[in-house]
C-alpha cells in the first residue's frame, strides 16, 4: 500500500490525539473518583518534564533563552500538526503564537473544551520549570490569549528574569 508521507503523518497525529482521549476515558473508568481536570493536568505535567529533557539538548545557555524556548515549543507544535510560530519580543522575551490547534478542535468536539487551555498551560509551565531546574535559570511564561477562551490565537509570552 502506497500512502503518501503527508497522509501517514496526519493520520498518525490523529491516532495520538485519539489515544490521549481513550487513555483519559479508561483512567476515569477505572478511577471514577478522580477529578478529570486534575488527571489530565498531571499527565501534561509529566509530559512537560519529558519535553524539557528534549528541549535542553537544543538550548544554548550562553545565548538568550526565551526565543530558544519559544522556538522549541513552536517546532514541536508544528511537528504535531499545529499552526505555530515563535516571535521575538524585547530583550530576552519571545512569544509563541498558535493560530490553529487540532487539540483544541478535539476538545471542543468531545465537549471537553474546558480542559484544553489548562492542559497546555500545565504542559508549558512544567516544561519551563524543568528547564529552570536543570539550567538554574528563571524563565517564565504567561498565556495572553487562548483559542478555547474565544481568542483568535493562543499567545504565550516567554521571558527570562
Amino acid at each position: 500500500m502506497d500512502v503518501p508521507i503527508e497522509k501517514r503523518f496526519a493520520v498518525l497525529c490523529d491516532i495520538v490525539r485519539a489515544q490521549h482521549f481513550a487513555w483519559r476515558e479508561a483512567a476515569l473508568a477505572l478511577a471514577p473518583q478522580l477529578d478529570p481536570q486534575a488527571l489530565c493536568n498531571k499527565m501534561w505535567e509529566i509530559t512537560g518534564v519529558q519535553t524539557a529533557k528534549a528541549y535542553i539538548k537544543r538550548l544554548d545557555p550562553a545565548r538568550p533563552l526565551a526565543m530558544q524556548v519559544a522556538a522549541c515549543i513552536a517546532w514541536s507544535s508544528v511537528c504535531m500538526g499545529e499552526n505555530a510560530v515563535a516571535e521575538p519580543g524585547e530583550g530576552d522575551e519571545a512569544f509563541v503564537r498558535h493560530l490553529d490547534c487540532p487539540w483544541c478542535h478535539w476538545h471542543e468536539r468531545l465537549g471537553l473544551l474546558a480542559e484544553d487551555r489548562p492542559g497546555c498551560d500545565t504542559w508549558f509551565t512544567s516544561t519551563i520549570a524543568e528547564i529552570n531546574r536543570e539550567l538554574g535559570t528563571n524563565i517564565r511564561m504567561e498565556t495572553r490569549s487562548a483559542l478555547p477562551d474565544g481568542g483568535n490565537c493562543c499567545l504565550r509570552r516567554i521571558w527570562a528574569d
